[in-house]
């Protein structure tokens, strides 16, 4: 039942927005009554709001790890990930209609799932570190994090990357993130100097 309320939930914001979005709107979208909605929810429209945020983005994580999840190459999945994620990202109708109208709304719902969707990261990224040669004295939980931290915020933001650029993309993971991490250097991509395209 809470699963088919955040749903509802979602679709409610997809149509509404976050600034419109009522317990009565989201309770006749999800087929249930209002008290249904509190009885799983009792901190009313704020908790609502919050956890639809939250699981909206674990939707959307576990969607591009099943993208990404045949890829044994350390480099490679961190490349799928942010190209593949970008393209998810650009493709949903509710993210994009929240962050293109009401960005304010949106941000501080993501800021509180924040530290759950970064350990999500890092959990799904540190077997790949631990598995892979690192430079002496890098802890793979450390580098799983930061890698995580770091993917998450190309996700959002180019930083003055041009991330719709295979090549570009390739550069940043292996010249950047990676460096200092892999002891075995990661072959770059050929042609590529290792700046940012401004």
């Amino acid at each position: 039942m809470r699963t088919r309320i955040l749903v509802a939930a979602v679709d409610q914001a997809g149509s509404s927005g976050l600034a419109r979005l009522r317990v009565d709107d989201v309770a006749r979208r999800a087929g249930v009554a209002r008290a249904t909605v509190y009885r799983h929810f009792p901190g009313g429209r704020e908790q609502v709001t919050a956890e639809a945020v939250t699981f909206e983005v674990a939707r959307f994580l576990i969607a591009l790890v099943a993208l990404i999840d045949d890829i044994a190459d350390l480099a490679g999945r961190l490349e799928q990930g942010i190209s593949r994620g970008r393209v998810l990202m650009a493709e949903h109708a509710v993210i994009q209609r929240v962050v293109d109208t009401e960005p304010e709304r949106l941000l501080p719902h993501l800021s509180q799932s924040a530290p759950l969707v970064q350990a999500a990261v890092r959990d799904h990224l540190r077997p790949h570190l631990e598995a892979a040669d690192l430079v002496p004295g890098t802890d793979p939980e450390e580098a799983a994090d930061w890698l995580g931290r770091n993917v998450l915020s190309f996700l959002m933001a180019s930083g003055g990357w041009d991330l719709d650029d295979p090549d570009a993309v390739r550069r940043l993971v292996r010249d950047n993130l990676l460096a200092g991490i892999l002891a075995a250097p990661v072959a770059p991509a050929a042609g590529c100097d290792r700046r940012p395209s401004q």
